[in-house]
């Protein structure tokens, strides 16, 4: 005997079979009532998914270089404009010229913003040196404005992050300033709030040697870090808004500086040690500290930072030569250190540089990416001042680097970040302390 229970269950039971018959009909049904618009869509997605796919990788570089706010966070460029002669406005040649950065070329290289560093060599530490170093940073500073209030039709001062985004917008370049060598404050702190009106944004706080602010990673043990004035150094920029920038530091300096900061810092141009033994560059220990705090560190592409170079004594000779003739470059008059410049030039016609390439460089940004992340690296060329890699020896050839990113898979929004967006959101973010601070007041 069948029970109720058994009839009821056969009747109902799921059958897969009858169901995707059920579905197929459907589907052929709204196939005819919608075939045309169908086949329209599918053939639309197919011709841009196949056209997006068929772009080579210099075609979504360009297109990608293109949409990016791009910046160099560092350039000693201003020694140019010091000299006289030279124009931002005129193109020149890296080969000739020995000049990496003008406004040209940066519009050619795709370059939206720089930030070109007023530099002062380190010289005594007494009341007559300091009040040199205060008056040429000062000199420098205006010798950049004036030059700029001369071609705004081309390029403006950036003082925010909105600045250079509003700029690019216009199609005219940005120029931001840096100081490079804490020395230019003297002793005075109220010389950071008096340079951050003129237009600074960012302080390297040394040079190639100690000074008052902390000891250089390139110089003896002094401070053993930071000295009491450059405690009260790093408190006086977070208070102005005006960013630390520990390149040129050591290390010991680089971790006081982290613990006293109350904000995010800034390594305007140096490498990752690791692949590059220089103690110009940042270990992986200091790379996951400056993580920590938000900082960001703008690859240079001087070659010697970028990889060991292969032994070259004639060439080695020659320059240490030229080092100790003109003190180590510290200390000179303008007249001096065009004579060095000259001499030292002078090598590169004896005994050409042995250059890295832009895969060395992307080399160090795939170890810093891997150890501190991808909102924590950035770009710092170091452009006339010893920066230049074999393919990308001025600021015409700054897409070469973007295509090297690019072919090694990096996505528009992690190009974007390490062209600009990182080095922008620290800015952002340190003035906004500032402002806060103000505000509470």
């Amino acid at each position: 005997m069948i029970r109720h229970e058994q009839i009821i269950s056969d009747k109902y039971r799921y059958n897969p079979v009858k169901d995707l018959l059920i579905i197929a009909k459907m589907c052929l049904y709204l196939l005819k009532k919608m075939r045309t618009s169908f086949v329209i869509l599918l053939t639309g997605w197919l011709l841009c998914s196949c056209s997006e796919n068929l772009k080579t990788p210099e075609q979504l570089a360009s297109e990608i270089h293109e949409k990016a706010l791009t910046v160099d966070s560092h350039t000693d460029t201003p020694w140019a404009l010091l000299r006289g002669g030279y124009d931002l406005n005129q193109r020149y040649d890296a080969r000739h010229d020995r000049l990496q950065v003008d406004f040209p070329r940066m519009k050619e290289g795709g370059l939206d913003a720089v930030f070109m560093a007023a530099f002062v060599a380190q010289g005594p530490r007494d009341e007559d040196g300091n009040e040199r170093a205060v008056a040429r940073i000062s000199q420098s500073i205006d010798s950049i404005q004036s030059h700029l209030s001369e071609r705004s039709g081309t390029a403006m001062p950036g003082l925010t992050p909105g600045d250079a985004y509003r700029f690019e917008k216009e199609g005219k370049r940005t120029v931001f300033i840096g100081i490079e060598n804490g020395y230019g404050i003297g002793n005075d702190l109220s010389n950071i709030e008096k340079f951050y009106k003129n237009g600074a944004r960012y302080i390297t706080l040394c040079h190639t040697l100690n000074n008052d602010i902390c000891d250089s990673s390139t110089d003896t043990t002094e401070h053993k870090g930071l000295s009491p004035f450059g405690e009260k150094v790093v408190i006086e920029m977070n208070r102005v808004g005006m960013m630390i920038d520990v390149s040129h530091i050591s290390d010991s300096s680089f971790y006081d500086v982290i613990q006293l900061t109350s904000v995010p810092v800034i390594a305007s141009h140096s490498c990752a040690r690791a692949l590059c033994d220089n103690p110009r560059n940042l270990t992986d220990d200091m790379l996951k500290t400056l993580a920590g705090n938000g900082g960001v560190i703008q690859m240079c592409i001087l070659s010697d930072y970028v990889k060991t170079p292969e032994p070259f004594p004639q060439r080695d000779s020659a320059r240490q030569a030229v080092r100790e003739k003109f003190n180590g470059f510290e200390g000179l008059t303008e007249e001096q250190m065009e004579m060095a410049r000259k001499e030292w030039y002078a090598i590169d016609s004896i005994f050409p540089r042995r250059l890295a390439t832009v895969s060395d460089m992307v080399n160090h940004i795939d170890h810093i990416v891997q150890v501190a992340g991808i909102d924590h690296v950035g770009i710092g060329t170091d452009f006339d001042g010893g920066g230049g890699l074999k393919d990308c020896n001025d600021v015409s050839r700054m897409g070469n680097i973007t295509l090297e990113l690019v072919r090694r898979g990096y996505t528009e929004e992690q190009i974007t970040k390490i062209w600009g967006g990182n080095i922008m959101r620290v800015m952002g973010e340190v003035q906004d302390y500032a402002q806060k601070a103000l505000m509470k007041k």
